[in-house]
């Protein structure tokens, strides 16, 4: 597996996002370069992506200069118009990675998509810790056996990660536990601004080794602590949707799939709750929805049992599938 994922990220240098360093042979210096990286930019494509406000916010970067870096970036990475007929190669070769259970592969066109994000909302103990737990162990498989080849970074939020969990589910898999585990790299989160913080790690991690799956769980579950009541919502809003634009950036740049979870909030508008049979909405407003490739709902059933519906997608039909919470991660449902 370790030779595996070596001769995977050989590959990526050859395939994969342009390495800072390339910029030097179109004149950029060694001292500039450094200073990229220090605010948090490690590839071509970073830069391409990025607004120059963004990049004339790092000290030692002038207007001129940062025009420059801008220009030379985007001749290495297109960023043009191209065909759907090409669009839809790249498309057709995008990975997607198992969550354990065949009906909920099958729900979701084949697993969780690499490249965009995927939120998972729900309330407690309907399995979003637990399906984030198989999927970092699953992201280590091979392609062919519906994984990724790609090691996993896991932010963990709320205090609930727990690497006795991987053990199980890689021992379901056959494959060794010691290994699995050291393919997960995690960090506990204290803050919202250490939460965003941390991003800026994540992207210097994936320009060194190769990375399939990022998990934020929970991604909201610090915002609603850090910022309260009504006056300071503008400013969560604003926060969330920077921490939000830099997780699309990492699917972007390094074609990882992002995998956040997020909580709900019961409606409780009199009149409206009074007619629906399931009053909850997840939290973080419009800003989350649209930053959300594709919205997944999970509510419980019998047992260990639990129900996924598509929530929002743009190319999944609205439908739903039932799982199950097994000692070794999710499987299918139990009659």
């Amino acid at each position: 597996m370790a030779e595996m994922i070596h001769e995977q990220e050989e590959e990526e240098l050859q395939f994969g996002p342009l390495p800072i360093a390339k910029l030097q042979e179109s004149g950029l210096s060694a001292g500039d370069i450094a200073k990229l990286k220090d605010g948090g930019y490690h590839t071509i494509e970073a830069i391409a992506y990025t607004p120059k406000k963004a990049l004339m916010n790092i000290k030692g970067i002038s207007d001129a200069k940062a025009d420059k870096i801008i220009m030379e970036a985007s001749k290495l990475v297109p960023m043009g118009f191209t065909t759907a007929t090409e669009f839809h190669q790249r498309r057709s070769e995008i990975i997607n990675i198992s969550t354990g259970s065949q009906a909920l592969d099958t729900l979701l066109g084949g697993g969780i998509e690499t490249g965009s994000i995927t939120e998972i909302f729900g309330e407690f103990r309907t399995g979003k810790t637990q399906l984030c737990h198989t999927l970092a162990v699953v992201c280590q498989l091979p392609t062919d056996v519906g994984g990724a080849e790609g090691r996993c970074l896991y932010i963990d939020t709320e205090g609930t990660f727990r690497p006795e969990r991987l053990l199980a589910v890689a021992e379901r898999y056959g494959m060794d536990g010691a290994e699995v585990l050291e393919n997960v790299a995690c960090a506990r989160a204290y803050n919202s601004d250490h939460q965003l913080k941390l991003l800026t790690t994540a992207g210097a991690m994936m320009a060194e080794q190769r990375f399939a799956l990022l998990i934020v769980d929970s991604a909201t579950a610090l915002y609603r602590t850090d910022y309260a009541g009504r006056g300071e919502l503008s400013a969560r809003q604003i926060h969330l949707a920077q921490f939000l634009r830099n997780l699309l950036r990492l699917a972007d740049e390094f074609g990882v799939a992002v995998v956040i979870t997020n909580q709900v909030v019961a409606q409780v508008d009199g009149g409206a709750a009074m007619f629906n049979p399931d009053p909850k909405k997840p939290i973080g407003g419009n800003i989350m929805a649209h930053a959300s490739t594709t919205r997944l709902y999970l509510r419980k059933g019998r047992g260990e049992n639990r129900i996924c519906k598509i929530y929002d997608s743009p190319c999944l039909p609205e439908s739903e599938a039932m799982f199950s919470i097994n000692a070794d991660g999710i499987g299918d449902a139990k009659e």
